[in-house]
């Protein structure tokens, strides 16, 4: 059904996050185990047809919520989404809100991150094979402009751009980090989606979050500390409207991306092919192999 590169039909890949484990609407709706050289993905790969685009949706943390942030196989799901041909990936996920304007219920579309994780692996690359890609802007123009645009439409209070500060997790922030993070211009702050954009830019696939925001964090004068009783609430709603717009938005992601996402790894593979391990060129085949063939 999905044409891809002709610019008829996409793959287009859903990650979803808390609360977000399905997505109605769907035709012909079926469940695709992946193995991949990195283990197991979150869950299984449940794959439709939505419009003229095929969706692939893969529960962030897993059917039933069990895997933590830091226990997250990132690699194992952007390698999963590429392997089934997955062009574009939207992740969506909750949020603590670092801006008064960004209140619980709204929605934020960033467009940089910071790194507060420690230990998380959030390449393809190592063990005999060496890329450095460029990062600076981190997440793809074209997609994020159609979420806004989607979130806009369909009725959602959304804030356009902002930076997303990856903590690790699973405590929440305590007030002095979240008045750092302040000091620092953050909008919001979240435990999953910075591995996330850096692997899929590796595979070049166009990256977009949409962030839910369910709570002020801690950092808001008069405000309890984050309960996750009052974020679950939030997040119902939040969910909602995430599939309202996903429904809009993933039809009309018909056209070529138009941006360097495609490309991102061009030029970024340092290491000389016939130096790079048999083992490696094949594990990496559906990430590197338009550059670096498989075989000796």
């Amino acid at each position: 059904m999905t044409r891809g590169r002709d610019g008829v039909g996409r793959t287009i890949g859903i990650i979803g996050g808390s609360g977000l484990y399905e997505m109605e609407g769907l035709a012909d709706v079926r469940e695709e185990t992946v193995a991949t050289p990195f283990g197991p993905p979150s869950d299984a790969i449940v794959r439709g047809r939505l419009g003229a685009s095929e969706l692939l949706f893969l529960p962030r943390h897993g059917r039933g919520h069990r895997i933590l942030p830091s226990e997250l196989p990132f690699r194992a799901n952007i390698w999963a989404l590429k392997k089934l041909g997955a062009e574009r990936v939207v992740a969506v996920g909750a949020v603590g809100s670092l801006r008064e304007e960004i209140a619980p219920g709204h929605l934020v579309v960033p467009d940089q991150f910071i790194d507060r994780t420690r230990g998380r692996i959030g390449t393809f690359f190592g063990d005999g094979i060496v890329a450095h890609i460029g990062f600076g802007d981190p997440v793809c123009p074209v997609l994020r402009g159609a979420l806004v645009a989607g979130a806009r439409a369909a009725g959602a209070t959304v804030h356009d751009g902002g930076t997303y500060v990856c903590m690790e997790g699973p405590q929440f922030s305590t007030r002095a980090e979240s008045e750092l993070y302040r000091s620092w211009g953050a909008a919001v702050i979240g435990m999953t989606n910075l591995q996330e954009a850096k692997l899929a830019r590796e595979a070049e696939i166009c990256f977009a979050t949409l962030a839910l925001a369910t709570d002020y964090d801690c950092w808001r004068q008069g405000t309890e500390e984050v309960a996750i009783a009052d974020v679950l609430a939030v997040l119902h709603a939040n969910v909602a409207m995430a599939k309202r717009v996903l429904h809009d938005v993933v039809p009309a992601l018909v056209a070529p991306a138009g941006c360097g996402c495609p490309s991102a790894l061009e030029h970024a593979i340092i290491t000389d092919p016939a130096r790079i391990p048999a083992r490696v060129k094949r594990d990496l085949a559906p990430i590197i192999g338009r550059y670096v063939p498989e075989g000796p």
